[in-house]
């Protein structure tokens, strides 16, 4: 938590550290458009939750994150991460059981879009984006993406367990749930859906290809940390990188923001180290893999201006607050 004392901190300038080109897809307004759509057709928001979602702007994330795809691609990966976002508000809300089920559901889903019966909006949803997915998706990254979903409600359900005992992760254990938690993997995934690719498991095991997706998935992860934390302390959640490192370290408020920013600079300066380390695997596979590293690079660049466009952690104010970098904490909320 926080120190008594603190009553702002400075956002450290991670856009400035991303030297990346930020690429928008041609057709991100009717595909954002219709992701909300789609999402809002199921999920039976209140007035205030679909407002929020409304500011969310998922479908501007998946267009800067898949720029070079085409408007069926983009479409079913927009449609997922509004579907994502949405997940991950739902089981913020539930203890263990009810996250079980909701995995149980999402998962049986995606195992048979077409056979599994529901009419649950989770199940819904999932069998809608995932059966225009495997239409067109390879086997290997088909397998991948059901396989990274897995991963992501097993740490979603390790989450809910420790924010039902009120425990903070130590640092060293709290690196790979995140990775997990995050939602990354399956959108890596789509990486190769929207691209038309199919690598290899032989190559997407290979550990600098692994070494890529973690430095990604830690900047993606690790600078939402720390753009949601004031957010998330003001609810009292515990499960953000900032509140371990101060537990962990002793540090305050400041010093722990500091310390996870020097984190995320390193994550690209390591995307970079481990992206000239490449072997190779032919002339094919070498253009198939260089498609995947670019859909990489596109989200570390993507996400991280998109922090600032949703209204999901500065507000309306996120524009201004990308120049300054000046955070008010928010008082806790207090919940009988």
């Amino acid at each position: 938590m926080s120190s008594p004392s603190a009553s702002s901190f400075v956002l450290p300038d991670l856009v400035s550290h991303c030297i990346y080109p930020r690429n928008l897809n041609p057709n991100w307004f009717p595909v954002s458009r219709g992701s909300e759509q789609f999402l809002l057709s199921e999920a039976n928001f209140s007035p205030e939750k679909h407002a929020q979602f409304m500011g969310l702007h998922a479908g501007e994330l998946t267009s800067a994150c898949y720029p070079f795809c085409d408007a069926f691609h983009l479409q079913v990966a927009a449609d997922f991460m509004g579907y994502l976002f949405t997940l991950d508000d739902w089981s913020d809300g539930f203890d263990r059981n009810d996250t079980h089920g909701l995995a149980n559901c999402v998962m049986d889903a995606l195992r048979d879009p077409h056979g599994f019966q529901t009419d649950k909006a989770a199940g819904i949803l999932a069998k809608d984006f995932f059966s225009r997915y495997v239409s067109r998706a390879g086997l290997g990254c088909t397998h991948r993406f059901i396989h990274y979903m897995d991963l992501f409600f097993i740490a979603v359900l390790q989450q809910a367990t420790d924010r039902q005992n009120d425990v903070v992760p130590e640092l060293e254990s709290y690196i790979p749930i995140r990775r997990d938690t995050s939602g990354c993997k399956p959108c890596f995934a789509l990486i190769e859906f929207a691209a038309d690719i199919d690598l290899p498991d032989e190559v997407i095991q290979n550990p600098t290809i692994t070494a890529l997706e973690d430095a990604c998935n830690d900047l993606v992860t690790w600078s939402n940390d720390i753009f949601s934390y004031n957010v998330e302390q003001s609810r009292g959640d515990t499960h953000n990188m900032i509140t371990v490192v101060m537990r962990e370290r002793g540090l305050d408020l400041q010093g722990a923001i500091n310390f996870v920013g020097e984190l995320c600079r390193d994550s690209i300066d390591r995307f970079e180290h481990d992206r000239d380390t490449l072997p190779s695997w032919g002339p094919e596979i070498d253009r198939d893999v260089q498609t995947y590293i670019q859909g990489l690079q596109d989200w570390i660049v993507g996400s991280l201006h998109w922090s600032f466009d949703t209204t999901r952690y500065f507000g309306d104010d996120g524009a201004t607050i990308k120049m300054h970098r000046q955070i008010k904490l928010l008082p806790l909320i207090h919940t009988n």
